[in-house]
């Protein structure tokens, strides 16, 4: 059967449902979650040609070029995005079934599945946790951090029952709600020139080396931060880029340029003398961090009680009381030297 654009591709879907082999769908997806047939061959235990052989006769069986394999490309198609989407979503409800079938009809047990970007640092979080085991203490809880990307697309795909992270644009699939907003400021490291200096201006930063996040771009989510630094005009190409917040911390403090930091998860660095905070002071950036989840996905009973307790939690809390870093002193002096 040709490849095409689907002009001459017809198929009864209840009839693909039953014809369809379900491993193809597995490799299909792993493929494009690792990017490369051979890795994907390595993940699944499997020789190389198996898994080409997979994604070849998943092609043929829905008509349609699933991904786009050239010398310098591995890109999935439109249709081949699109079924991703949909696999993952498929997959994620399978995973799922443990947790829902060892549900005990008079108790509340199980795993919450949760992801979050790095350092979600709020007393919101750290409330619920402790709340929700002193109530329930026959479930578990299992936290994977990843970037905030990669959250959404395991929300959208069923695989975690509630997320944590920085949203660029909201997907109108998903459910969202405002769970804090954290103040940025510049800080630099013991090694810099800056560090322990109180008579240091905006000007001064000019020029200066940098580090920042890979999303640290006026088209992504930490776009308030990227107008901040592009005002103050610091040297190109930044001296380390990093997904991670301890990763840029960590170059911070080793002195590879100046950074951009939540202020309250970096308090501790500030009074142990690691990090120094640089103006400006009164323009701090305001980035705001949303909880994700999915109304299609079915929640066990731990997982509902979970999210409700944090919800709850969230709506009881005024806004500026979620807003951290804001109305932190900075005197850095007193801060790095109490």
């Amino acid at each position: 059967m040709p490849l095409s654009d689907g002009t001459e591709f017809k198929h009864n879907t209840e009839e693909l449902a039953w014809r369809l082999d379900w491993n193809l769908l597995r490799s299909f997806m792993v493929i494009i979650d690792v990017g490369s047939i051979t890795e994907a061959a390595r993940k699944l235990g499997l020789k190389q040609p198996t898994v080409s052989n997979a994604l070849r006769r998943l092609e043929e069986t829905l008509g349609r070029r699933l991904i786009e394999r050239g010398p310098r490309s591995f890109e999935p198609t439109a249709h081949g995005q699109a079924l991703y989407e949909q696999v993952t979503q498929m997959f994620g409800s399978i995973e799922r079934l443990t947790a829902l079938l060892d549900e005990e009809i008079e108790d509340v047990r199980g795993a919450v599945e949760i992801a979050m970007a790095t350092h979600m640092m709020t007393p919101l979080i750290d409330e619920t946790l402790a709340a929700f085991q002193a109530r329930y203490p026959k479930t578990t809880i299992s936290i994977t951090v990843n970037p905030s990307r990669n959250v959404v697309e395991m929300v959208r795909g069923r695989r975690v029952a509630i997320g944590a992270c920085l949203v660029r644009e909201q997907d109108p699939t998903l459910d969202y709600r405002h769970l804090f907003r954290a103040c940025f400021g510049f800080f630099c490291g013991p090694r810099h020139p800056f560090f322990g200096r109180s008579d240091i201006s905006v000007d001064d930063l000019r020029g200066e080396r940098s580090v920042s996040f890979d999303t640290d771009r006026l088209e992504d989510v930490l776009r308030p931060v990227a107008v901040l630094r592009e005002s103050v005009s610091f040297a190109s190409p930044p001296a380390g880029v990093s997904n991670s917040l301890e990763e840029v911390r960590r170059m911070c403090v080793a002195g590879l340029g100046i950074a951009a930091l939540p202020v309250h998860v970096v308090q501790n660095d500030i009074r142990n003398g690691l990090l120094w905070r640089l103006p400006p002071y009164d323009k701090a950036p305001e980035i705001d961090v949303f909880t994700v989840s999915n109304p299609q996905m079915q929640l066990s009973r731990a997982e509902k009680e979970f999210v409700r307790m944090l919800t709850e939690k969230i709506e009881a809390t005024p806004l500026e009381e979620r807003t951290y870093g804001k109305d932190a002193q900075f005197d850095a002096r007193q801060a790095a030297h109490p």
